[in-house]
Parts: C-alpha cells; sequence; structure tokens
C-alpha cells in the first residue's frame, strides 16, 4: 500500500509543477461555464423551469459538473498507450506493483490535486461571477462527494479499458478521441440526461456515462433526492463492480498479447 500512496503523491507533486497548465486549466473552465451559462439563460428566457430544472439550478448544474471533471478526468489512457507504443509497459509490468493498480493511483493522485487546487478555487471565482447557489445542505455535500469518488472510478475504469486496446490495435489515438467525446455528451456535462428524447433517456439508462457528470450533479443541485438519489447512488455501484469484469478479462488477454513496439 505504501508504494501506491506514494504513486498519488508523487503525481500530486509533478502536477503542482506545472502551475502554467493549473492557471489556464480554471481560466479555461471559467470561460466554459460562462458560455453554458448565457446559452442558457437565452434558452430559458422568461421560463421559470425546463424539465424540472430552474435557471438558478441549470447554473449550478453546469459550473458543478465542468468543476467535478476536473476531479474525474485523467489522461492515463493516452499514459498506457505510450508506453505500450515505445515499450516501457514490459519494464512497469516486471515492477513489484500491479500496472493497473499504479495508473489509477497515478491519476487519484493527479484528480486529488484537480480537486483542492482547481475545483475549489475555481468554483469561488465562477460563484462571484456567475448566479451559482450552494445552499446544498449538509446531507447533499456528503451525498455528492460520496458520488463524486464514484464518477472517478468510473471514469478512471473506462480510460483503463481504452488505453489497454492498444495492445491490440496498435495505435487507439482515434478511439481515445472518440471516447471523450462520447464520455462528455452521454455522461451529461453538455447536457443534462433528463433533456434527451424518452428513447435517448432509456438507451442511456444501459450504459456508464451517467454515473460520471449526470448523477454528482443533479445529487448536488438537489434534483435527484431521496429514493431516486439512492437509486443513483447503486447505479454508480453497479457499474463500478460491472466494469471490473471487462478489465481483468481484458488485461488477461493483454498480457499474452503484448508485442513491443518500440524501447
Amino acid at each position: 500500500m505504501s508504494m501506491y500512496l506514494e504513486m498519488i503523491r508523487v503525481r500530486f507533486l509533478m502536477m503542482l509543477a506545472y502551475r502554467t497548465n493549473y492557471y489556464s486549466g480554471i481560466l479555461i473552465y471559467s470561460i466554459n461555464i460562462g458560455a453554458y451559462y448565457f446559452l442558457w439563460s437565452a434558452i430559458y428566457g422568461g421560463k421559470e423551469e425546463i424539465q424540472g430544472l430552474s435557471v438558478a439550478q441549470m447554473t449550478t448544474y453546469v459550473a458543478v459538473a465542468w468543476m467535478a471533471r476536473a476531479f474525474y478526468y485523467n489522461n492515463i489512457d493516452r499514459e498506457i498507450a505510450a508506453e505500450i507504443k515505445d515499450g516501457k509497459v514490459a519494464i512497469e509490468m516486471i515492477r513489484p506493483y500491479n500496472y493497473l493498480g499504479m495508473k489509477t493511483m497515478q491519476a487519484l493522485g493527479e484528480g486529488v490535486f484537480r480537486l483542492l487546487f482547481f475545483s475549489v478555487p475555481g468554483m469561488i471565482i465562477v460563484a462571484l461571477i456567475f448566479p451559482v447557489t450552494f445552499n446544498a445542505s449538509l446531507n447533499t455535500w456528503l451525498f455528492f462527494f460520496v458520488s463524486l469518488v464514484f464518477s472517478f472510478i468510473v471514469n478512471t475504469y473506462i480510460n483503463l479499458l481504452t488505453g489497454m486496446m492498444t495492445f491490440f490495435l496498435f495505435n487507439n489515438t482515434g478511439l481515445i478521441r472518440a471516447k471523450r467525446v462520447v464520455i462528455d455528451l452521454f455522461s451529461g456535462l453538455l447536457l443534462p440526461i433528463s433533456f434527451y428524447p424518452g428513447w435517448a433517456q432509456e438507451v442511456m439508462s444501459y450504459l456508464p456515462f451517467q454515473a460520471i457528470s449526470y448523477i454528482p450533479s443533479m445529487i448536488f443541485t438537489e434534483g435527484l433526492v431521496g429514493q431516486e438519489m439512492y437509486n443513483a447512488l447503486l447505479s454508480q455501484v453497479f457499474w463500478v463492480v460491472i466494469l471490473l469484469i471487462p478489465i481483468r478479462l481484458l488485461w488477461s488477454l493483454a498480457k499474452k498479447h503484448l508485442i513491443v513496439q518500440g524501447g
């Protein structure tokens, strides 16, 4: 366990070293939130609410969704692909730790840094500029953070699966790009799931993507309360467990299919 904790610490310090990316990231996310705020204000017009969400709730939803993304977002799929291409993965696989576990801990170190030094100050800045409300109860905050942890795990598992596909495809750059578009679209980051047509909501209920952004954001804005919130959390737990199955199967096949392309 000490090795994995050290990986978290090292990745945290690496993120701290690149302060330019940190400052520019806050700026970019603030611009994105601002653009969506003006867009949704125009869409709402004089309406008090759409699909059960008021203008204030929608503004908070957008801000929380983008700042939550700073925590669960990581590039371990690209890192795995690069290490497979240059042959570094062969060395990593004989070291005294689990390769996928090591990548997960590195992603966690990056996520913790972004949460403390990106999401928190970013939300403060956004709250000063836009009408974002933080009147959620302590109970809501608690369930939001629990949901946020599950969203990180689900997103990381999908990234692990995407990265491991490089063992078989040799170059999966297109797959990685497509995966990011699909997650942003189907996770509820760009548009709340409740705004999609009924048939689309039905299809997405069978996919893991809404467990990444939609559920924690809706919990925070109290769009999901009571039994609906508990059911949403259980669906996140379900996907955390289910995604472990293809990860283990694909990793077992990948180790037998390893072809070093470089190094």
